[in-house]
């Protein structure tokens, strides 16, 4: 069989390795540049709010041309719609850190603290994604993607007060859910307007009008962990049990 060419392995003195590298790089610097324009409207969002953002402001933020910003976004609704995508799943990771039966079981302070403490630090580090959500001039699959997430959230508050109370009905559970749920929003809302002082204060507020809500239906102290159902538990085969 005759050698394969030099030529073969290299082009213009660059190895086929080094050029199959080429598109990676590519594809990396375009990674980069993309969370460097969301990073800017972020910022711009939050600023002026989505409705008096536009794409210019957005590129002169990122530091970069228009014209680099319509290679990845034909127009602000296209990076609206990325933006809030990847903070939902964001807090949907979060959300799947957070309600655990563990969690449920703690006492009911430290509960709330566990739920509400991660959200409130997810929206404060995002405040982008409450500009777009109170925006009406949003694009309408940053509502749809919160809605689907609303739905979920609600059916973990449901099951952390299934955990609890057992004896409840499933309508009641979820209404108590939903006041629930209700009450965080709205305390959310207003931590979110507030700093310092004023923030800590909203911040004890909300918390407290949480915890009186729930305690006639939850209780306040930690619930004992669930019985083992699995078995044998490290009984020896053949051993009696009474």
């Amino acid at each position: 069989m005759r050698a394969t060419p030099r030529v073969c392995q290299s082009f213009l003195g660059v190895n086929v390795s080094e050029a199959d590298d080429r598109p990676r790089r590519r594809q990396a610097r375009g990674e980069r540049r993309i969370n460097q324009l969301l990073e800017a409207a972020a910022r711009v969002f939050c600023v002026q709010g989505y409705t008096a953002s536009s794409t210019s402001a957005i590129a002169r933020e990122a530091g970069v041309s228009p014209g680099t910003l319509y290679q990845f976004f034909p127009n602000k609704e296209a990076i609206a719609v990325e933006l809030s995508t990847q903070l939902i799943a964001e807090m949907e990771s979060t959300h799947g850190r957070i309600f655990t039966a563990e969690n449920a079981r703690l006492p009911l302070d430290r509960l709330i603290d566990a739920v509400t403490d991660p959200f409130i630090e997810f929206c404060d580090d995002n405040l982008a994604l409450l500009a777009l959500l109170k925006s009406p001039d949003a694009p309408g699959r940053v509502a749809e993607d919160h809605d689907v997430l609303h739905v979920a959230l609600l059916q973990s508050v449901t099951d952390m007060i299934g955990v609890r109370t057992p004896d409840l009905s499933t309508a009641e559970r979820a209404l108590i859910a939903q006041m629930s749920f209700a009450m965080f929003k709205t305390g959310l809302d207003l931590i979110a307007q507030h700093e310092g002082p004023e923030r800590a204060a909203y911040e004890r507020e909300m918390k407290g009008m949480l915890f009186r809500y729930l305690a006639p239906y939850v209780g306040t102290e930690a619930m004992p962990d669930a019985p083992d159902i699995t078995g044998a538990r490290d009984v020896p085969a053949g051993t009696a049990t009474h």
